[in-house]
């Protein structure tokens, strides 16, 4: 995917422009980015494209494991926990090769797309074949989800994950080895050879306190570090991880985490659920960021985390649909809101304009893009507009967008998604995956075997 190299106009029915609903917006992109914003414009300009509805700046999907897409419908039978949906997760995994990988990530992101989404942050570790061996291209796989981004037309952050055992002191158990590449040094090594691209940026990612020795922590900060590139951890998502952490180092993941120079600004926290008060200090005063993701943290059961709290610190939030039990950047912005007035009996912890920040804006920039997720001069034209005239949109004064977006609209209701300055989907039909669902259910087949 390269930016157009073509100047041209669009007009917004409605716009989103960070705090307020602005109706006849007129945007001049040029090379995949906004030259200008014009409003009040009261009909469309000769020439110039339209999109009806409201406009927001693209979506930004912090928080991805494409292959969980292939668990949908099957983890929903019977009861269980997390760690016995993680071992149906395993069973998906040890299917996967860089050619399914390509074909069900391709279909995830053009479903994505659809609802939305301009980029994605993908928490990538699933590395080597089954057993452990590298792939003649050591890093096979994540060339396939690079690639498969741009079939799809959106943008990736490939956050390459160091994943090297299976708990505090153990080895990886057999589906895990195809994780491991041993060491963090070796981990570094294989991912260096990653390179960004003009749709695509490489970062890093600790899987989790137990699945890196506290030893090696520093050696993944360092090389975010040192590339100034983002780095994501999944961190207190389960209490049996916090107890076995308390049991082996005496400190709470966080803690460990602060310790080995892990925090900061370019650093995110995924789930950060199960947190103390010193936990959520920590995190906020360092300003490293916090992603949730709460269609996935309801579906397994994680609990509810202090978003609030965290904010209130200094951590930004940032929105993601991991195991894709349903994808949709509009349903995640609703239920952290939900979540929490179930949690605390009140309402209104965030307006729609704040949630829609972190959907946008906040997310581009825990990827890495931080330039994307505004509609204003200089940013990349990634733009998402929602029909205001659906079953679940039509109503409300268009001012009212925002709130209608956040607390009634879903990605059913996205009607285009463009992407430096492309029209990714068009009226609800992606441009270049022509049959979405169909790519979908062949791509899951295949790994159904």
């Amino acid at each position: 995917m390269t930016p157009t190299q073509q100047t041209r106009t669009y007009w917004l029915e409605h716009a989103w422009l960070d705090t307020h609903v602005e109706p006849g917006v007129a945007l001049d992109v040029s090379d995949g980015r906004i030259a200008a914003v014009r409003t009040d414009v009261p009909a469309p300009p000769s020439g110039a494209e339209i999109l009806r509805g409201l406009t927001l700046p693209g979506l930004a999907n912090a928080h991805s494991h494409a292959f969980h897409r292939a668990l949908r419908g099957t983890v929903q039978v019977g009861s269980g926990t997390f760690w016995t949906w993680r071992e149906v997760m395993y069973s998906f995994a040890d299917r996967l090769t860089p050619e399914t990988y390509h074909a069900l990530a391709r279909a995830v992101y053009a479903e994505m797309a659809l609802a939305g989404i301009t980029a994605v942050g993908e928490f990538h570790y699933v590395h080597h074949a089954p057993g452990g061996t590298p792939y003649a291209d050591p890093n096979a796989m994540g060339e396939a989800l690079v690639a498969a981004a741009a079939d799809a037309g959106i943008r990736i952050t490939l956050l390459d994950t160091a994943y090297l055992s299976s708990g505090f002191g153990q080895a990886p158990n057999s589906h895990q080895l195809r994780f491991s590449d041993g060491s963090a040094d070796a981990w570094a090594e294989r991912c260096s050879v990653l390179k960004d691209r003009d749709h695509a940026r490489i970062g890093a990612a600790i899987h989790s306190v137990r699945a890196v020795p506290a030893d090696q922590l520093a050696t993944v900060a360092r090389w975010a570090e040192e590339r100034r590139a983002p780095l994501h951890v999944h961190l207190s998502e389960q209490t049996a991880e916090n107890e076995a952490c308390l049991e082996v180092h005496g400190c709470t993941p966080t803690q460990l985490l602060a310790l080995h120079g892990v925090l900061g600004p370019r650093t995110t926290g995924v789930h950060n659920t199960h947190l103390t008060a010193e936990d959520i200090s920590l995190i906020g005063g360092s300003g490293t960021g916090t992603c949730m993701c709460p269609t996935t943290e309801r579906d397994l059961a994680d609990g509810i985390g202090p978003a609030v709290a965290l904010q209130n610190e200094g951590s930004p939030l940032s929105l993601g649909s991991d195991s894709h039990a349903v994808i949709d950047l509009l349903e995640e912005a609703r239920a952290m809101e939900l979540n929490e007035r179930l949690r605390t009996r009140t309402r209104g912890h965030w307006t729609a304009a704040a949630l829609l920040r972190a959907a946008s804006a906040d997310g581009h920039a825990a990827l890495g893009w931080d330039d994307v997720g505004t509609i204003e001069p200089g940013a990349r034209a990634d733009l998402t507009t929602i029909a205001l005239d659906s079953v679940r949109t039509a109503g409300p004064l268009p001012r009212l967008g925002a709130e209608t977006a956040v607390f009634a609209a879903s990605a059913a209701d996205v009607s285009h998604t463009v992407v430096g300055g492309r029209h990714v989907v068009r009226d609800g039909v992606h441009s270049l995956v022509p049959d979405v669902p169909k790519a979908l259910a062949d791509a899951v087949a295949a790994l159904r075997g």
